[in-house]
């Protein structure tokens, strides 16, 4: 059986549909755990995400990936890359757990994408983490401002 590989998204209408979806999939996943963890605790229901998204990872790994072959490489990598997303994404499902039932589908989904914009304008204005240098805009300021703002009419 050939083996697909799954590489980075080149045409930037695909990537931005995937985009979408995956952004639709994260607004299904803060309801879902806070549900969870109403039942069996806030951590143990971070755990279990994290869980059955280990073993699908592992499994696309060895189904359509490259395999395990080059995890020896991370070890060239500062730490930050190599547990830096694993303890961002726990910290984010941990917080979502425990804030969804209060803000609802709609507030965690503002909040969190008014935080992800404003983090990423500096990030991309510090060039840091393999990301290019991007200049600050007011077209970039406003848009944090406007979510920044539909953040607070949804949520009060």
């Amino acid at each position: 059986m050939p083996r697909v590989i799954l590489r980075r998204v080149e045409n930037v209408t695909v990537a931005a549909l995937l985009a979408l979806v995956a952004g639709g999939l994260i607004a299904l996943q803060a309801p879902i755990n806070g549900e969870l963890g109403e039942h069996i605790g806030s951590v143990p229901a971070a755990t279990v995400n994290f869980t059955v998204g280990a073993v699908i990872l592992i499994g696309l790994t060895l189904l359509v990936g490259d395999g395990f072959g080059r995890l020896g490489n991370a070890g060239e990598l500062p730490w930050y890359y190599t547990l830096g997303g694993g303890a961002l994404g726990a910290a984010y499902v941990v917080i979502a757990v425990v804030t969804v039932r209060k803000l609802g589908a709609t507030g965690i989904t503002a909040a969190t994408l008014a935080g992800q914009l404003a983090a990423s304008v500096a990030l991309d204005k510090a060039g840091i983490l393999g990301l290019a240098e991007r200049e600050v805009t007011v077209g970039r300021l406003a848009g944090i401002a406007l979510l920044l703002g539909g953040t607070y009419l949804i949520v009060r």
